[in-house]
């Protein structure tokens, strides 16, 4: 009895085969969705800038690509530009799609913190995603950062 044998080519394409399909397959039951936005700044009372020598103004921020279940940070510096001492609060406005804070939020590390006539504070900033998320592709919302009278 003699065996036969399988060419070596025959072999690589069914292996190539199977490797493709797994990975295929694998694609099909992992669900991406990435969320693009840049979330506009605007600033009340203090300044708002990207580095500690306060030259470049914070407009807005790119929170780039984002995925359900993560979480960015982003580091800015807040300065005092008045004569008196102010307390800071962030808040958001005019999210959309109105829905998104179900799903987004975002929070700092500042909150209620007193702040000296010209003096600058590092600031960290986290905006986290659901991994619930669902139904958005996009989304955009103002983030405002006020500094109110200290008395």
């Amino acid at each position: 009895m003699t065996t036969q044998r399988i060419p070596r080519e025959i072999i690589f394409v069914v292996i190539l085969l199977a490797v493709v399909v797994g990975t295929t397959t694998m694609s099909l039951l992992i669900a991406n969705q990435t969320i693009p936005n840049v979330g506009n700044v605007r600033a009340v009372g203090v300044g708002v800038y990207w580095e500690y020598t306060c030259d470049t103004n914070v407009t807005s921020i790119d929170w780039g690509y984002l995925e359900p279940g993560e979480t960015k940070n982003v580091t800015i510096y807040i300065r005092n530009d008045g004569s008196t001492t102010v307390i800071l609060t962030m808040t958001t406005d005019n999210w959309n799609p109105a829905s998104a804070p179900v799903y987004i939020s975002i929070s700092w590390n500042r909150q209620n913190h007193i702040l000296t006539p010209n003096t600058v504070v590092e600031t960290t900033i986290n905006l986290s995603v659901s991994p619930n998320i669902t139904d958005i592709t996009s989304f955009s919302f103002d983030l405002v950062i006020t500094g109110t009278e200290y008395v």
